[in-house]
């Protein structure tokens, strides 16, 4: 066989090889879920935020304030709606005695057909006697009605204690909190009690995390701010590590959901934080987090505050300005939640699904834009839509973990490259959005700027961007955004 013949019987065979792997499945899946954004920041000001979604249509928010002396609360129909709400002072701090300073991270909960507020507080006296503190109303709206003190949470050790949460699992009632304790050391640790009622606990806590890891003691010894999410017969509690600075960030608990949750076997610690700043993206000190879920029930919301700025003059606790943000909370193939990194301010970034291979996604690697499947790298796979580069009604896709970088064509294969300001840079990185060609309903589809009828298509898991004539083709250039 000469030379030629053999070229084209390989190029042939690459050819096969690439339709097999862009072939459309007999029963193409419909996205998991619609794609979810927010624009960041939520709330300023607003630290240690915590989001209830209520039966009734609303989400309740509360946060700490600067000034540490008081309660405050609003609701909207929508996360977003949070931001403009009217935001209304439930509770103040009391003139003199206990709950008099420091009314710090107040959570709102729904229990038994009741409303309860639980808050750390310290004395007028001692401002640092913090202990964990519940208020009830039994009001249709919380925020108009009225609040019964119940009182401090009594706890058999009486030391430092705050960042009470409740939660269910099975039929069993939990609240857990941060503690220290002298016998283990400074700092505060975290632990777990069952309740008979929502302001009491029953029989003894148990201790479920110290700070052990380097990351969970730069500038104090810190497990605090516990938050639960449950999926898959598993119980996550994220927390708070390290002082309140830069180096704040999450840490991650998972347990069985049918195991004794009051033995601290059952807990296993992630050995790395899960969420930490990110200089790239200007967000530094991510934490106290809680989770809901949004309007259609079907993507869990990661709620967190942070700051964007690194240098802080002083205690940070005496800096006023971590702000409440948002973005979605993915789930690794393995049952695990992604919390990725915490993004850039302005619209939060999506992931691109593929239409005929929905467990792949579009993500970047060295810089190379490809299609794959388990991308734990979170951010990797996220880009912001934005307003086209080209202008003209067109959208440009930004880089979730390199802001300034945007997926681009070149000589028609996509890369991600950081934009040179030049016009040729602006027309390859600008696409006209359409209506996903295999699926107009649910489904996006990219047109290229410069080069009618050419599409964002994958193409043995690499994208390109080429016409679009067969079904195979339209269908490797459709994506739902989640």
């Amino acid at each position: 066989m000469k030379r030629r013949d053999t070229t084209k019987v390989i190029m042939a065979l690459f050819a096969t090889l690439a339709m097999l792997t862009t072939a459309t499945p007999a029963h193409a899946a419909a996205p998991a879920s619609p794609a979810v954004t927010f624009t960041n920041p939520v709330a300023e000001q607003r630290a240690d935020p915590h989001i209830f979604k209520h039966t009734d249509g609303y989400y309740y928010f509360t946060a700490t304030v600067p000034a540490y002396d008081r309660i405050v609360m609003r609701r909207a129909t929508t996360l977003q709606g949070l931001s403009t709400a009217a935001e209304t002072t439930i509770w103040s701090k009391h003139a003199s005695g206990d709950m008099g300073a420091h009314i710090w991270a107040p959570e709102i909960h729904f229990i038994d057909g009741k409303w309860y507020v639980y808050f750390a507080a310290g004395s007028t006296s001692d401002v640092w006697k913090i202990r964990p503190y519940v208020l009830e109303s039994g009001a249709a709206n919380p925020l108009t009605g009225t609040w019964t003190e119940k009182g401090r949470i009594a706890l058999p050790l009486d030391t430092f204690s705050l960042d009470a949460t409740t939660f269910v699992v099975g039929s069993t009632r939990y609240l857990s909190w941060a503690q220290n304790d002298p016998a283990v050391g400074s700092g505060t640790n975290l632990y777990l009690a069952k309740m008979s009622n929502p302001w009491t606990i029953s029989g003894a806590p148990v201790r479920i995390s110290t700070p052990t890891h380097a990351w969970e003691t730069v500038g104090h010894r810190v497990n605090e701010g516990p938050a639960v999410i449950q999926r898959g017969g598993k119980v996550f509690m994220s927390f708070s590590a390290s002082a309140t600075d830069s180096n704040y960030c999450l840490g991650l608990l998972t347990a069985t959901a049918g195991a004794d949750l009051m033995n601290p076997a059952s807990w296993t610690k992630n050995p790395n934080p899960v969420f930490t700043s990110n200089t790239a993206t200007g967000q530094y000190g991510p934490g106290h987090n809680t989770f809901t879920t949004s309007e259609d029930g079907k993507s869990d919301v990661l709620v967190y505050h942070d700051r964007n700025y690194k240098d802080i003059s002083g205690d940070p606790l005496n800096d006023p300005n971590r702000r409440t943000r948002y973005q979605k909370l993915y789930w690794n193939a393995d049952g695990t939640p992604n919390f990725g990194i915490p993004v850039a301010d302005g619209a939060t970034p999506v992931r691109f699904s593929s239409f005929n291979f929905p467990d792949r996604y579009i993500r970047h690697r060295e810089f190379r834009a490809t299609l794959a499947a388990d991308v734990t790298n979170l951010a990797d796979s996220q880009f912001r839509v934005v307003t086209g580069l080209a202008g003209s009604g067109t959208v440009s896709l930004e880089s979730a973990n390199f802001p300034g970088y945007y997926l681009r064509h070149k000589n028609h294969e996509v890369w991600v490259e950081k934009n040179d300001g030049s016009t040729t840079f602006r027309n390859d990185s600008s696409f006209h959005r359409r209506p996903g060609l295999s699926d107009t309903v649910a489904g996006v589809s990219f047109e290229s700027y410069n080069f009618p009828g050419r599409y964002l298509r994958h193409y043995a898991n690499l994208l390109v961007t080429q016409p679009v004539a067969t079904t195979t083709a339209k269908a490797d250039a459709t994506f739902y955004a989640q």
